[in-house]
């Protein structure tokens, strides 16, 4: 069945803001080419010589992106809200900006024309403004508070036709009671079954006929001992919880706790609400980036998530000190999140009009909140990706470092070395108990190392000097197991054997903890298999969603806080690098057969010339050596053989191996060439 829809003579379709030129139409199967043939009316258009900025349009231009006046200033100002959503307010100027704002079609240095603008430029003086307030027979606060009322058209009330009738009823909260109060037991299962109640199936029609209006006999036992309980709450912890507000939330921001003078007795607090509880309310404050908040008799506001230009919809329905009634969405921790009782408006149902909705609820960022991981999880935020790191824990080596280990040597070593002192110094422990040995200065646990150098085998080396306390040692089973040691020594030597300490009481101590931390990191290890097998079977991921990216999430020159290439003093790939094996291999090789000449670089001006001057220097001994040598040869008889005495002035000491004088290698980049030699080199 086809239906044809007809539009009435009355319907028009509204006229287009920049209407298309008529066209003639033409057959769609020839493709639309201008008529060269077709003669030019010349009315519309004469051909003459213009010049290109002289050229004549067509006459839709002005039509098309002329002015238009269609609008008024205000309808224009409302459609620039709209579209660019800069005002969600509606505008409340001061006299100085009235007048500015009308006299912006008057020229400049030019009486004012418009009786707009010269009544707004009388209404600058105070005088003629309380003569004009006098005159509308109003008095001055009446007359600012009228600024504030909505200029122009004010919608009706929404009216929601399309839902039923509220059901409201007294539940007790599913959460009830909070974490660490105890309470009866028996009255627990008692209010309880309350919720196994709501999930009996009623009949309409049979609810219906079963209405009544008297609330004698309401069965409200289970929410009376529910009172009962959350009473004897409140009297054990109102005065904690006033406390923990002054610590936490020492600056104002709307939706905070009620103290002090705000507090009032009988306001319900948080345990008293839940998710999906309809309550009665007054709007106390509407922020413009943050939303509105309702007093519903708690110690906490309840906050209605609007923000940007939502207000623009709304700000004829929602208004401060209007009655309303709202359903609350989540109930969330008020030392965590900025707002703990989130909620949506019923009744005026507005909920429709809101369209940038929060992601995620407000919450405070505390000194202590290191972790940035545990806080993002708490708030319930997604993780930040990060690169995928590719390691397994599962797959790595077992630990059994324990990191009292260390402390534990220090505490060994400083216990030989009394021993050692005793034993080299009677005398000065003589009469002293070693229990009894004081520290001679004031020990300082967070000063108890120092970090100085010290002369070896003539090297400066750095030196770190460790202190320990006596009271952490215990001297007195040390002494008793070097004496027993010594006992039995002396009985081996007399045996005629010889006697070795294989572990010590430390020793033993040290292997005990290790063994410890091997152990717990098995058991962690056990542990973590189990939880991957888990879910594995489930189906399960093994990581959190979207912690880990791959590479190509990224992108290129991303910063890497472990790649090399972004620390500060990044000077290149250094030269002790496998990467340049082979170039350091030739360069040495270069250098040995060249000389120096190619490494200039590596020392200042006049410690080359130096260095020349000691090579001329001892090529002249060496000389003066020579000749010495063959006239004492000479004077000897030794004339007739052949001198066969080729040498010349040229130095051969620079085209020794890489062996001579390796200490003089440059040093690129803290790294020092390493003898080597060449061959092999440029072997094919």
């Amino acid at each position: 069945m086809h239906v044809v829809l007809q539009a009435p003579h009355l319907f028009s379709f509204p006229k287009p803001l920049n209407p298309a030129p008529k066209t003639q139409p033409f057959h769609h199967h020839f493709p639309c080419l201008p008529s060269l043939s077709k003669p030019v009316n010349p009315k519309k258009f004469a051909v003459e010589c213009f010049s290109s900025d002289e050229f004549p349009v067509d006459e839709t231009f002005l039509e098309n992106f002329g002015p238009k006046d269609k609008e008024t200033e205000d309808e224009a100002r409302r459609r620039n809200w709209i579209e660019r959503g800069w005002a969600p307010w509606e505008e409340i100027l001061t006299p100085e900006a009235n007048f500015a704002r009308k006299s912006l079609n008057e020229g400049e240095e030019v009486p004012l024309q418009s009786p707009e603008a010269i009544e707004a430029f009388k209404m600058l003086k105070p005088s003629y403004r309380l003569k004009k307030v006098k005159e509308m027979g109003l008095t001055e606060d009446e007359w600012y508070q009228k600024q504030f009322e909505i200029k122009g058209e004010i919608p009706e009330p929404l009216q929601t036709l399309w839902t039923g009738p509220l059901v409201v009823r007294h539940v007790p909260p599913r959460d009830w009671p909070p974490r660490g109060w105890e309470v009866d037991k028996e009255e627990l299962e008692f209010i309880r079954e309350a919720h196994k109640l709501l999930a009996v199936r009623m009949d309409l029609e049979e609810l219906e006929r079963e209405v009544r209006t008297d609330d004698k006999d309401m069965c409200l036992d289970r929410y009376k001992m529910f009172l009962k309980q959350y009473k004897e709450w409140v009297a054990a912890n109102k005065d904690r919880l006033e406390e923990e507000s002054y610590k936490y939330d020492q600056d104002y921001h709307p939706g905070r706790r009620k103290r002090g003078k705000d507090y009032k007795e009988g306001m319900y607090e948080l345990p008293f609400y839940y998710p999906g509880q309809i309550c009665q309310g007054k709007v106390t404050t509407l922020h413009l980036y943050q939303g509105a908040f309702v007093d519903i008799g708690g110690v906490y506001d309840g906050w209605v998530p609007i923000k940007g230009n939502d207000w623009y919809w709304i700000r004829h329905h929602i208004k401060v000190g209007m009655n309303v009634i709202v359903e609350i969405l989540a109930k969330r921790d008020p030392y965590r999140y900025r707002f703990p009782i989130e909620m949506r408006f019923v009744n005026p149902n507005i909920d429709h009009l809101i369209f940038n909705r929060f992601e995620f609820p407000p919450i405070f960022h505390r000194d202590e909140d290191t972790n940035t991981d545990e806080l993002r999880r708490d708030s319930g935020r997604p993780p930040v990706p990060r690169k995928d790191p590719g390691t397994k824990p599962e797959e790595e080596p077992l630990l059994s470092n324990h990191p009292y280990i260390n402390k534990l040597w220090h505490i060994h070593v400083a216990e030989q070395m009394i021993l050692d002192d005793l034993e080299a110094n009677p005398e000065k422990y003589k009469g002293k108990k070693l229990s009894e040995l004081t520290d001679e200065d004031d020990y300082n646990e967070e000063n108890n190392v120092i970090h100085t150098k010290a002369y070896f085998k003539k090297s400066l080396l750095p030196k770190m000097i460790l202190k320990t306390s006596v009271k952490d040692l215990d001297l007195e089973a040390a002494l008793a197991e070097r004496e027993l040691h010594n006992k039995l020594s002396r009985e081996a030597k007399e045996r005629g054997e010889e006697y070795k300490i294989t572990k010590l009481r430390r020793n033993i101590e040290m292997d005990e903890y290790d063994f410890m931390h091997w152990r717990r990191s098995f058991e962690e290890r056990e542990a973590l298999i189990r939880d991957i097998s888990c879910r594995q079977a489930l189906g399960l991921p093994l990581e959190e969603p979207g912690r880990y990216k791959d590479a190509s999430f990224f992108g290129k020159d991303q910063y890497d806080p472990s790649n090399p290439l972004y620390r500060y003093d990044y000077w290149g790939e250094p030269k002790t690098s496998e990467k340049s094996k082979q170039e350091r291999m030739t360069d040495a090789h270069n250098k040995s057969i060249v000389g120096k000449g190619t490494v200039w670089y590596e020392m200042s001006y006049e410690e080359a010339i130096k260095q020349k001057l000691r090579r001329e220097a001892r090529s002249k001994e060496m000389m003066q050596k020579e000749t010495e040598e063959g006239s004492s040869k000479r004077k000897q008889g030794k004339d007739g053989e052949d001198e066969e005495d080729d040498e010349d002035d040229f130095d051969y000491s620079i085209l020794s191996g890489p062996s001579v004088e390796f200490a003089d290698q440059p040093h690129i980049n803290g790294a020092e060439f390493s003898s080597i030699s060449d061959e092999g080199v440029f072997d094919g």
